[in-house]
């Protein structure tokens, strides 16, 4: 593919609550084995672009080490690869990424040290498949300045945490408001977005001599009437995990049957870094109704439409319901779990009950000492 890649990843969301404290939102763990950045990387890798880069900050260790080898993805050849940058110090430079804009302004020597025509920005956080390429063959055939991937939300999205826009019969983007208090339309950005090389180059060098450091802001709205911007709809599965609703219904969709076939059964394939573990082990007692569960678990008691992550422990008589356990936890015997999230390397105490009321998510936190020396 004649593109380069860029991946934001570097962001926060108050709306993750404290799932956000430990890992950056693009590593949040999804669908039993995978993280949410595996999704726009598997797209990168699968529509050919040889070179992406991934911009980092907040929380980033958890990130970081998830990308500490690109073989996963296939990036790892001579020509091209997986880089993945972080804010940096220099002499010109003392400041934290400001923005999305401000991060490629920051690293403004990826661009400009490459040679593919066009770049793909995408964040980090959506969980989709896509061929890029007809995307880029979309943007081509308009003659766009840029084109926006979008989407029709469902009823339960909040329109007014994403861009939303309004679009005109030949497909060109007529308005664009930014996070909406108010929103009139359901079609919003899917944080997709293809532009040629020299021209984002071009508008990054101008607007940092304006100060200006949000790429969506500073550059899509503000030259929404400058530049032919066209919208290109998403028409297969598309979700924004930036939210603890959006993020627990996005995992709980994996529970169906027609979703989880289309990620993993059909192609082009989703891959992820792999874990050398042990397949999940089901001891007498245990009952496992349409549930997901991971390499490394031990079940003793009942699961059902629930999410456990790699190497979860489930004591003797133990109920888990409606809920998604993440990563390396152990829920003691006789314990309840139901409509929760359970924070990953938590220890769940026997004889504890830990229920949400239908429709209400609650994100369970023990503060223990099991890993205390």
């Amino acid at each position: 593919m004649r593109a380069i890649g860029i991946v934001l990843a570097g962001g926060n969301s108050s709306r993750m609550r404290e799932l956000s404290n430990k890992r950056a939102i693009a590593a949040m763990p999804i669908a039993g084995g995978y993280r949410s950045i595996d999704f726009v990387l598997s797209n990168m890798s699968n529509s050919h672009i040889q070179k992406v880069a991934v911009f980092t900050q907040y929380n980033a260790k958890s990130l970081n080490e998830h990308l500490n080898s690109s073989k996963w993805w296939d990036f790892g050849r001579k020509q091209g690869g997986l880089y993945v940058f972080t804010p940096t110090t220099t002499p010109e430079n003392s400041y934290w990424y400001r923005g999305t804009l401000d991060a490629m302004a920051q690293n403004l020597n990826f661009l400009k040290s490459s040679h593919e025509p066009y770049v793909v920005i995408a964040s980090g956080d959506g969980i989709y498949k896509m061929d890029y390429n007809k995307v880029l063959e979309y943007h081509i055939a308009k003659r766009a300045d840029f084109t926006v991937v979008t989407a029709d939300i469902a009823e339960p999205e909040d329109p007014s945490r994403f861009g939303v826009l309004t679009v005109d019969r030949d497909g060109r983007v007529t308005g664009f408001e930014e996070k909406p208090i108010n929103a009139q339309t359901s079609t919003v950005s899917a944080g997709i977005y293809i532009v040629r090389r020299r021209l984002l180059i071009e508008l990054i060098e101008k607007s940092m001599q304006e100060e200006r450091y949000d790429f969506v802001k500073d550059i899509l709205i503000r030259y929404k009437s400058v530049k032919k911007i066209y919208a290109y709809p998403i028409e297969t599965y598309w979700s924004n995990i930036s939210s603890v609703d959006a993020y627990y219904r996005t995992n709980m969709d994996f529970l169906k049957k027609d979703i989880r076939d289309y990620f993993f059964k059909q192609y082009p394939d989703v891959y992820s870094k792999v874990d050398d573990l042990p397949p999940a082990k089901y001891n007498v007692g245990a009952e496992v109704k349409n549930s997901l569960v991971s390499s490394g678990c031990i079940i003793n008691g009942k699961v059902e439409d629930s999410i456990l992550f790699k190497e979860v422990y489930v004591g003797n008589n133990c109920t888990i319901k409606n809920s998604i356990i993440l990563n390396d936890v152990y829920i003691g015997d006789n314990t309840h779990i139901e409509n929760c999230i359970v924070e990953s390397r938590d220890t769940i105490r026997a004889n504890t009950d830990y229920i949400a009321e239908d429709g209400d998510i609650r994100i369970v936190i023990e503060k223990n000492e099991r890993y205390a020396l």
